[in-house]
């Protein structure tokens, strides 16, 4: 992992299309925005494993639905 310190206003490039600024820091809340390609999907972590739990629980779904296709 790497462990930057960045002010208020400073930049973090992710290779040649992301970048991450420091928008502000208030009350120990640190205020975060994110420039990239719009394919990239940006998501709070929390968000991502319920994003990652659906679509596995869809992938499953699908799965069961395939295998008993095949019996017919």
């Amino acid at each position: 992992m790497l462990v930057l310190s960045r002010k208020e206003g400073e930049r973090i490039s992710i290779g040649p299309e992301i970048e991450v600024t420091v928008l502000g820091i208030h009350k120990g809340r640190v205020r975060l925005g994110f420039l990239g390609p719009p394919e990239v999907p940006i998501h709070r972590e929390e968000l991502q494993r319920r994003i990652g739990s659906d679509e596995a629980s869809h992938l499953a779904v699908r799965s069961r639905k395939a295998k008993g296709a095949k019996g017919v």
